[in-house]
């Protein structure tokens, strides 16, 4: 088989190796992730295909594509047969995917459960590396008035301004909130303070008939909340 000097072009690969073809004839659903990243790359180089590279560059993030995502272009671009223009069209791909989900969210408008306020804020906080406090105010039939940042804070925690949540909340006449915030480090646990405040905010919110639902510790896949497990 003929290869171009210097690459090994999509055009040249065996008919079981083409994902532009499969994409074409059979659908994109059916490409691995590796697939789809090797049609945007669009060619490997002398030593392995786009796939393989592609593989190789997935297998140092575990095969996850939010992590994939969190890399930047001078990270990518320390894989072999991977430019600048690659590297670029890589993150710009995954940029495009997130605001895709972020866009998805946008359609829900009321909590009917934790997984509901999780599929809202995810998208948001998930793969931050810093903490952040949000707030969904709700109406009496549990519809989303409003999603709020709280607080942005370091890795270490997040400040929450107990009179502004409740200011806000009477402002929208709100008659209840769910607190959420991320952690970082990707554990569930809650910690002391996390306990504190949705006790703070609960016992504050009982004066002004304004109820606490829930709280939410959110990481990159999954969340903890404190109703479902009975701590609220």
């Amino acid at each position: 088989m003929q290869q171009q000097v210097g690459s090994l072009s999509i055009k040249d690969w065996s008919d079981d190796d083409k994902p532009r073809e499969k994409l074409v004839q059979k659908g994109h659903r059916i490409l691995s992730d590796a697939e789809l990243i090797a049609i945007l790359i669009g060619s490997g180089s002398r030593d392995e295909s786009a796939v393989e590279l592609s593989k190789r560059i997935l297998a140092s993030v575990n095969n996850n594509l939010n992590e994939l995502g969190k890399l930047s272009i001078e990270q990518l671009k320390t894989f072999k047969g991977i430019g600048e223009a690659k590297a670029v069209t890589i993150a710009a791909a995954l940029e495009v995917g997130r605001r895709r989900r972020g866009e998805d969210v946008q359609k829900i408008t009321k909590i009917q459960s934790s997984k509901s306020v999780f599929d809202l804020l995810q998208p948001i906080m998930g793969e931050l590396e810093h903490e952040e406090f949000w707030i969904i105010y709700l109406n009496n039939s549990n519809k989303v008035l409003q999603r709020a940042q709280l607080s942005k804070g370091g890795i270490t925690g997040t400040l929450v301004d107990v009179r502004l949540v409740m200011k806000q909340a009477l402002e929208l006449g709100a008659v209840a909130i769910i607190l959420a915030h991320n952690h970082p480090s990707g554990g569930l646990k809650p910690s002391a303070a996390d306990k504190q405040i949705t006790q703070k905010l609960k016992v504050v919110g009982e004066t002004l008939d304004i109820k606490v639902l829930d709280h939410l510790i959110i990481t990159q896949k999954e969340y903890f909340s404190f109703a479902d497990e009975g701590v609220l």
